[in-house]
């Protein structure tokens, strides 16, 4: 029996509290008062650490259970990360820092490896068996897609890398399933029928602690109603049949089944998940009918969904957190290699490699704002960490033109000791990454808001179930649960059909409204919102810290069935000692009349909360002057304005010259999480218009600039 507990990097604090209280302390505590059950437990390193700052005493709790045999601590990568999205070196750190860990407050060290989230690559067995590591788990999903048969997958299998070996147990699916959601004689009967045919046939579980009175219903079931208690009871009276094993025990005495290879994948649900979602679409109405012609149980195992890895493409998101991952990754090795001592970076880099903020699917992840901002902001530290190894105190910028994101197009990146903007011509000439490193706070943290194969389960109302806890009843198994949060989400499904990133061009119809634009169902009438730009010049200022890079599109303005020629050229300016972007805007028409053009910028900003009263809009002058992020509101003729965070204490200063129309309406996504159906607050969209006819052979400018500045932040409460 192997029990996997994890709490991500940058979850709420009162999450781990409820967590440690209603699974992880007293799952322990049953095993305490049950000294003849065995286990194999793995605990995150995000985990240990607040366990470690917060209830000290449960790792002496642990200690004594390891120290009289009856639980095995199982090592694995300390922050949980998907070792595939990993460079080599940071796998082999991540391995080795849980190593030292579980040496230093167990005295031992780990003999196996938690594979987070089952998701299987090749080269693991080399990784492994670099840190010590021998056997680690996968779901039996694995072993059928290599071709055994169910009643083949028992014990444990044997393979290699490189001539490196790793003993692989596979998960027996019933058991995951089953546990905790049947009646505890269930599975003693199934134990006891698979007793049957095998005198040693050996049987692993695996799966989350949060099942044990985390999940939905699953504390009164598990704890109040006594299923766990019932459970180790039932397995202590057949003994004499069924024996508990750590996992290390049973491979010292016990040889493999045999040798395997095993295909890159992972979990069902999760291959699912990592598919695009038309093809989720499509994948569902597959089963549906192999299950109406009675064939699914048969040939369900030959079909398989996506690579976790594509993930990284399903969302954009997920990407351009991956790949700055990548870039810090790359500069830490390379300034480690000069002899520089950068361990406090190290570590935060790992930390933002804890593998919930980058994909998607029973549970929040990345549509978490939360998750993803805790990933860039041990990014920014350690970046800002390398700056001082590198520049100490003084002032300085660079840039860099780089394929950023990897898909063959140069991005431009410029970084100084205060800022960090990166920049895609490609993208519609878009801001998607501001940095505030004296605050660590990524401004463009934004999501777009996409479809999800989920959602039709919304508008057609199919599938909705009530919470299943009522006295007496199981509780679901959450992959099976699709539970509305709030009235009225259904209406809240909207689908943007550009990524919302900052310094987007629109050239809006004149029917369209801030409804309508909020919605993303207007006209557009020009051909720059997604185009590429071309980038014409770059180049630092030799006085002072100031990069400024070009931008040009010669598109398109459609009016009345006529197409109007129109150069569009923005000019940034990255003033990083006064912590000033300027975008310098000139729009010239070389059509042969004159025509209306009522041109937009969108910005896309997070505060990271919709409705918090210390994370605001100020537009001095008006009679409701501050405004939450979440508000939808209208103003004419600003010539400035602010977004404040009192609680981290900085703020935004938004000048626009000449003034200008704003709107500003929040981003919120629909997104499935183990709760149920939400709405989750993405950032803010702010719409800078001006509306005025474009001359023939005529030239107008709009200078945007934003200011970032620092005062006291609000005193926290608790």
């Amino acid at each position: 029996m192997c029990v996997h507990h994890h709490q991500p990097v940058g979850n709420l604090e009162q999450v781990f509290h409820k967590a440690f209280a209603a699974a992880y302390q007293p799952f322990v505590q049953s095993l305490q008062r049950h000294p003849r059950i065995k286990a194999t437990l793995h605990f995150s390193g995000s985990l240990l650490e607040w366990i470690e700052a917060e209830k000290p005493a449960f790792l002496d709790m642990l200690s004594a259970l390891v120290h009289r045999g009856q639980i095995e601590l199982m090592g694995g990568g300390f922050y949980d990360p998907i070792f595939s999205m990993l460079r080599e070196p940071d796998a082999t750190g991540q391995l080795q820092l849980m190593n030292q860990f579980l040496k230093k407050h167990f005295s031992q060290s780990p003999r196996g490896a938690w594979t987070p989230e089952r998701v299987w690559d090749p080269v693991l067995p080399r990784l492994y068996a670099a840190a010590g590591i021998c056997y680690t788990l996968l779901d039996s999903t694995h072993f059928v897609s290599a071709g055994l048969a169910p009643e083949e997958i028992r014990g444990y299998y044997v393979t290699e890398r490189e001539g490196k070996t790793l003993a692989v147990f596979p998960l027996d699916v019933h058991l995951r399933y089953s546990i905790p959601f049947q009646p505890p004689e269930k599975t003693i009967d199934y134990l006891k029928f698979l007793a049957g045919d095998d005198e040693h046939c050996a049987i692993t579980y695996g799966d989350d602690g949060e099942k044990f009175g985390l999940w939905p219903g699953t504390y009164t079931w598990v704890y109040e109603q006594g299923w766990l208690e019932h459970f180790f009871t039932l397995l202590e009276q057949n003994a004499d049949m069924i024996c508990m094993h750590t996992l290390s025990e049973y491979l010292d005495q016990h040889p493999p089944q045999g040798q395997i290879y095993l295909p890159t994948l992972s979990y069902e649900e999760m291959m699912e998940w990592a598919l695009p979602a038309d093809a989720i679409v499509r994948f569902e109405n597959l089963h549906e009918q192999l299950d109406r012609i009675g064939v699914r149980d048969k040939f369900s195992v030959f079909i398989r969904g996506g690579y976790w890895n594509n993930f990284l493409t399903k969302y954009p998101e997920s990407n351009q957190l991956h790949k700055k991952m990548l870039l810090v990754s790359e500069r830490l090795e390379q300034l480690e290699g000069k002899g520089l001592q950068l361990a406090p970076a190290r570590r935060e880099l790992y930390k933002s490699q804890c593998n919930c903020a980058y994909w998607h699917g029973l549970f929040g992840g990345v549509y978490l704002n939360y998750l993803r901002h805790a990933a860039y902001t041990h990014l920014i530290t350690a970046e800002t960490i390398m700056d001082t190894a590198e520049h100490g105190d003084t002032d300085w910028i660079e840039y860099r033109v780089m394929d950023f994101n990897k898909d063959l197009s140069d991005d431009v990146v410029v970084s100084g000791k205060n800022l960090t903007l990166y920049c895609s011509p490609r993208n519609g000439g878009t801001l998607f990454e501001l940095d505030f490193k004296p605050c660590a706070f990524n401004l463009l943290n934004t999501f777009t808001r996409k479809r999800e194969a989920y959602h039709r389960r919304l508008k057609t109302g199919n599938g909705i179930l009530p919470e299943p806890d009522q006295p007496g009843t199981l509780p679901l198994r959450v992959h099976a649960a699709s539970r509305v949060k709030q009235e009225g989400l259904e209406h809240a499904l909207v689908y943007d059909w550009y990524d919302r990133h900052t310094f987007r061009d629109h050239f809006l119809d004149p029917s369209t409204t801030l409804e309508s634009f909020s919605r993303s169902c207007y006209t557009e009438r020009g051909d720059f919102v997604t185009a590429p730009y071309t980038l014409t010049r770059i180049g630092t200022d030799p006085d002072r810290p100031v990069v400024s890079f070009e931008l040009v599109r010669d598109g398109l303005v459609v009016e009345d069935y006529c197409e109007h020629p129109v150069r569009l050229t923005k000019t940034f300016s990255v003033d990083d000692s006064h912590r000033h972007v300027t975008v310098a805007y000139t729009l010239r028409s070389d059509a042969d009349r004159a025509f209306p053009a009522w041109f937009g910028i969108e910005l896309n900003i997070t505060l990271l909360a919709a409705h918090d009263p210390l994370r605001y809009l100020l537009f001095p002058g008006t009679p409701s002057s501050m405004q939450v992020m979440g508000a939808q509101q209208a103003h004419e003729k600003v010539s400035a304005f602010d977004l404040k965070d009192d609680r981290n204490g900085f703020g935004i200063r938004i000048g626009l010259e000449p003034a200008a129309g704003v709107w500003t309406f929040p981003i919120e996504t629909v997104s499935q999480s183990d709760d149920g159906l939400e709405l989750t607050y993405q950032g803010t969209a702010i719409l800078l218009h001006w509306n005025q006819p474009l001359q023939p052979a005529h030239e107008v400018h709009r200078v945007v600039q934003l200011h970032l500045y620092q005062y006291p932040a609000a005193k926290k409460t608790v």
